[in-house]
């Protein structure tokens, strides 16, 4: 054909025209309506319940909202709410008959019922049934109880009344469908975040999960009820890290009916700054998570940085810039937020989200309404805490000054000497702050294998006296103890330095880039998994033939990807967790830093080593949407990475991955 289309002979008319009735449009497309076939789809169905669940005790209705899970994958959501009317609905169907099986039918699109629902599109309930094997509903109303049960989607039992109950409340089980969602299984320590969030954004709220393991030794069942509200949610996020001050930061605005009638978005919030780098803000709109944020978070961000710039001006914290013929100094949102951990909840009529999932929120309005209150609510408690505020706002002018001086120091870097991207406080603070959990935030680094491996490559004699530079606490130089006569450690960060003494001989604080003793020092140096982290690690090695004595032996360790197809794919996971990470070494690369630093007689030994992937990346440095995106990555994960690079996803979603671990041993020519 001239235009360059491609002919074809299916004929497109009034016969291809296919109309799906009933629920056949859920099933055949799933994840237009559950975001994904996987373990995320299952788990928005158990949300879905949930909410429903949920908005009874928003209206003051509940207060015990229980969940289990069986060993078969089977869900259970229970409530003591008023329980669903079980009256004949002008169709002819009972009314829970036909709020799960016809979409877009519930009791959220009008004025009454719920003031400020979680649920709005009329679809939670009838998606569950339409992607469920096995559905089953429950009723406890008006003195009776009343079931029905249903089987993708169609009805398998009538909803009747099967006996006298005077309690009440809603009871719903499900088995998401084998046939749609195949093996997977929602994770239950999602659901029991989930329950954890509400008991502290609900009070009065009981929240109870039920886990049944392979084994009747296996159950676990857990209980959350709070009366911290957000202040003990931001305080439980904040974990163990250094707190900048002591007590959480609370804003409660109740809002107010508008001129027009409408009402003004409710904003509650809790704001505790650390010491760490990352930011942590976890919003909720109507109770319902958006861990994409949207208008709310986007308000609360640009209240935080404004109200800390105007505090910094208001108190002269701020550098005026005339002197220097510089414009006047300012504090980045990205600043005001470093080390924050946050908690926003925002309760609206009639909130608009970005599709079913409601992972963000669209309203401009109640980014407007946020950012007001917050602003004014954290200006007012810094001027009433002003030794607390210099902490908070000081800390955010030293990030600001910070970054400018990364910045600056890069455009010298063409011009300049390397040394001014090492930026070596930022190293100091960051492995000061991992030590007080070292051991415990990686598997191989106290690896018995691994570590044999090190200590036993030595070819050194029984008197030798080794160095093990960036010894971190010391393990790798303590694997050379009883087949060397002296080991010395050297480390940049003082906190490192203390726990290495527990281990080497003697520990000297110092900058492997200018290692602080004289040529021809050591018969022997070793190292481990230091140099992904350092730009130009040429320099260092450099430095560590310097300090070695002709013929002396250096054993180095280091992680390296199993081929050039999974390096890449393994540098976005490893950049996301550590982001000092600069070199994506891989076996080549490291033969060759070796041999142009002037080493020979190169030899090698390997070690897989298994991580716990959930451990490994819950260390302060690593973000909460930084590790959601980590687990992206391996439950995304190419094929062609996965046929190189082994690792494992449990049915509980746990990840282990499998790391390729090189020992390299040379010397220094004679």
């Amino acid at each position: 054909m001239s235009n360059g289309t491609t002919s074809t002979t299916t004929a497109y008319n009034a016969d291809s025209i296919i109309i799906l009735e009933g629920l056949d449009a859920v099933r055949m497309r799933p994840a237009m309506y559950v975001g994904s076939t996987g373990a995320a789809g299952i788990m928005q169905l158990v949300i879905e319940v949930l909410q429903n669940a949920l908005d009874e005790a928003l209206t003051g209705h509940a207060s015990i909202l229980t969940v289990s899970v069986d060993r078969d994958g089977r869900w259970t959501v229970n409530d003591d709410g008023r329980g669903m009317p079980v009256d004949q609905h002008s169709s002819g169907r009972p009314i829970p008959e036909v709020l799960v099986s016809e979409l877009h039918a519930g009791g959220k699109f009008k004025d009454g019922a719920y003031r400020l629902p979680g649920g709005l599109h009329g679809v939670g309930l009838t998606c569950v049934n339409a992607l469920s094997a096995e559905f089953e509903l429950e009723v406890r109303r008006d003195g009776g109880r009343w079931q029905g049960r249903w089987a993708a989607g169609r009805r398998a039992a009538p909803f009747v009344r099967i006996a006298d109950d005077s309690t009440s409340g809603t009871r719903v089980m499900f088995l998401p469908d084998p046939a749609i969602f195949g093996v997977e299984r929602a994770e239950p320590q999602a659901v029991e975040r989930w329950l954890r969030s509400q008991s502290w954004l609900t009070s009065g709220l009981t929240c109870t999960l039920t886990v049944e393991g392979p084994g009747d030794q296996d159950h676990r069942t857990v209980r959350f009820s709070s009366d911290e509200g957000l202040a003990g949610f931001a305080r439980w996020l904040a974990g163990h890290q250094e707190l900048v001050h002591a007590a959480p930061i609370v804003v409660h605005d109740v809002g107010a009916a508008g001129g027009s009638g409408q009402d003004i978005p409710e904003v509650d919030a809790a704001l505790l700054w650390t010491r760490a780098f990352a930011e942590d803000l976890v919003c909720f709109v109507n109770h319902v998570h958006t861990p994409l944020g949207g208008a709310h978070a986007d308000g609360f961000r640009a209240a935080v940085g404004h109200a800390l710039t105007r505090y910094a001006r208001e108190s002269r914290l701020l550098d005026q810039g005339a002197r220097h013929g510089e414009p006047e100094e300012r504090i980045d949102g990205s600043d005001a937020m470093e080390g924050l951990v946050a908690v926003l909840s925002v309760r609206m009529r009639d909130p608009h989200f970005e599709g079913q999932t409601k992972t963000r929120l669209l309203d401009d309005a109640a980014g407007r309404v946020v950012e007001a209150a917050v602003g004014a609510a954290l200006s007012a408690w810094l001027r009433a805490n002003p030794v607390d505020a210099a902490a908070i706002v000081g800390r955010a002018i030293e990030a600001s000054r910070a970054r400018l001086a990364s910045r600056r120091a890069s455009e010298r870097a063409r011009y300049e000497r390397v040394e001014h991207l090492v930026d070596k406080d930022i190293y100091r603070q960051q492995f000061g702050i991992r030590s007080k959990n070292w051991h415990t935030s990686a598997d191989w680094i106290t690896n018995a294998g691994l570590l044999g491996l090190h200590g036993g490559s030595s070819q050194m004699k029984e008197d030798a006296v080794v160095l093990d530079v960036c010894c971190g606490s010391g393990v790798v130089g303590n694997s050379f103890k009883g087949k060397v006569g002296r080991v010395i450690g050297l480390d940049l960060t003082p906190e490192m330095v203390a726990l290495s003494r527990t281990r080497l001989d003697e520990v000297v604080q110092g900058d492997v880039y200018d290692i602080p003793f004289p040529d021809n020092s050591f018969d022997g140096v070793c190292n481990r998994e230091v140099l992904h982290l350092l730009p130009q690690p040429e320099r260092p090695l450099s430095e560590i033939f310097r300090v070695l004595k002709p013929g002396g032996q250096f054993v180095v360790g280091q992680w390296v990807p199993f081929s050039a197809i999974d390096g890449p794919w393994m540098f976005q996971v490893v950049k996301k967790k550590q982001p000092l990470f600069v070199n994506n070494l891989y076996d080549e690369d490291m033969r060759a830093l070796l041999s142009g630093a002037g080493f020979i007689g190169l030899t090698t030994q390997e070690f897989l080593q298994w991580e716990d992937i959930d451990n490994w990346i819950a260390t302060w440095e690593t973000p909460a949407l930084h590790r959601h995106q980590i687990r992206d990555l391996y439950n995304h994960c190419p094929a062609e990475v996965r046929a190189v690079h082994p690792f494992e996803i449990s049915p509980t979603g746990a990840i282990r991955d499998c790391w390729r671990w090189v020992i390299y041993s040379v010397f220094k020519p004679e």
